[in-house]
This record gives C-alpha cells, structure tokens and sequence, in this order.
C-alpha cells in the first residue's frame, strides 16, 4: 500500500508538520503518513536530496514523497509534481529534482493552483496534490506538463589517470563523512591494484577498506563503502567528521599504485 513521505527543514518544534498532517488526514484518512525527517538544514535542498535518494526506493511502489525544503515559490519557481521510477515527488522547482533524479523522469507536471502562490501555500498545494495522488488521480491532472524542470546536478568524483579526487557530501547523525566516490568508480579505476586514500590533503592516510567499523581500533580513522555504496570516512567509535575538521566539500583523494 503505497504511504505518503515527509521530509522538510520545518524542525519539531512548530506548528507547520502538524497542519500538513492534519490537512492529509482529513483527506486521506486511511493513508499512512511517514516522517522521513524533519532536521534537514534550512534551506539546504543538496541534504533534502541525498537523503530521499538514498530511501524512497525502499517504500512501497506509487508512494508520494513530499519535500518541503526551502519551497518558497513564485513566478519562476513553480510547485512540481514528478513522477519517477514508479515513485511521486511533490516539492518546488528550486533545482532539487535534479539532484534527486539520476535519471529523466516519467512525467513532469506544474501544479495547478487555486489561489495565488504565498510564502505558506506549499502546505495546502503540497498536500492537496499528496491526496489527490494518492486517492487514485493521474498526475496529469494536477496541472500542465512540462518538460524540463530546473536543472542542478550533484557534484561527481573526478578521474585523472590513477586518481580518484572525490569529495565529503554528507556527514550523517554520527559524524561520519560520506564521499561522492561509489564502490563501483573505485573498483573500476582501481582494478584490484593497492592504493592510499588521503584525507584533508596528504595528512591523514588510509590503506586498506573496512567491512566493519570495529575492524580498526577504537579512536582510529578508516574506510569502507556504506549500505548505499558510497565511501564513507569514520573513526571507530569516534566522530571522523569533527576530529579530522571535514564538512561538505572537504576533499578525499584514492591514489592507486
């Protein structure tokens, strides 16, 4: 049965997640309501995306996921509906699909609404078209279809001969810093050959991958990739991110003999 997602920047603390759910509720009244989360940085659509990226494939086919991450709209930032690989994403054309979709979507629609666009609409537009979706309608009829939507694509890892020059694009809840560069880009260039992962320019240097964190001492950096497939820079029961001064951007380097 397909459920309806929210991740937003909103916090806990407001008003805004209860309205929203309210409003889906008093439409939708079977429908079950699933918080992804709700402590995205403000405005920060780069986080909102890795993190539904990364999930939505793990819900049921035909879910609605909305993100309500700096979704302020206006006349050149339309609300969109998508749908993509079987899955609905209802937020504002702020770039965010772009980074979310690897690949071209099914069906782009511009939202239909009822009143003039204001600073708060995303919470009635946003949850009018959930159920709606979610009650059965076609996506064409929430609006105009579109072709295009506002195009802003993630950072790739970037190959020179031997090297791998990657970057930190996420650090999760534990301090852990996620890299761009993906467990099948490794094996590709690498080839089975041994190599030296640099972290935060030649300083700090790693050797081998882990399978699992305790296979390094407490307090000591390593490597593996992540359930995503992702490089991931930790400290065995340490937080790598806040030790070894890296944020989003920082720059993680594989050199391969």
């Amino acid at each position: 049965m397909p459920v309806i997602t929210l991740t937003t920047d909103w916090n806990t603390g407001d008003f805004y997640i209860g309205t929203i759910k309210g409003k889906i509720v008093s439409r939708c009244q079977d429908v079950s309501i699933v918080d992804i989360t709700h402590q995205v940085q403000l405005f920060n659509i780069n986080q909102a995306a890795f993190i539904i990226r990364n999930c939505y494939y793990n819900f049921p086919r035909g879910s609605i996921h909305i993100v309500a991450v700096n979704t302020e709209g206006g006349k050149d930032r339309p609300y969109l509906a998508v749908q993509y690989d079987g899955y609905y994403f209802i937020s504002t054309d702020n770039g965010i699909f772009g980074l979310i979709c690897n690949e071209n979507p099914e069906k782009i629609i511009k939202i239909k609404t009822a009143q003039p666009i204001t600073s708060y609409s995303a919470l009635s537009v946003f949850a009018d078209s959930a159920c709606r979706l979610y009650s059965g309608e076609k996506i064409e009829t929430l609006g105009t279809v579109l072709q295009e939507f506002t195009r802003k694509v993630p950072i790739r890892a970037v190959i020179e001969e031997s090297v791998i020059n990657g970057s930190v694009i996420y650090i999760d809840s534990f301090k852990n810093a996620i890299t761009n560069i993906t467990r099948d880009l490794f094996e590709r260039v690498g080839k089975g050959r041994s190599f030296e992962i640099f972290v935060q320019s030649n300083y700090y240097r790693i050797r081998k991958i882990n399978q699992f964190y305790n296979e390094t001492s407490p307090g000591e950096i390593l490597a593996l990739f992540n359930s995503v497939g992702l490089l991931e820079i930790a400290i065995n029961s340490g937080k790598a991110a806040d030790l070894l001064n890296l944020s989003v951007n920082s720059n993680i380097r594989v050199k391969f003999q």
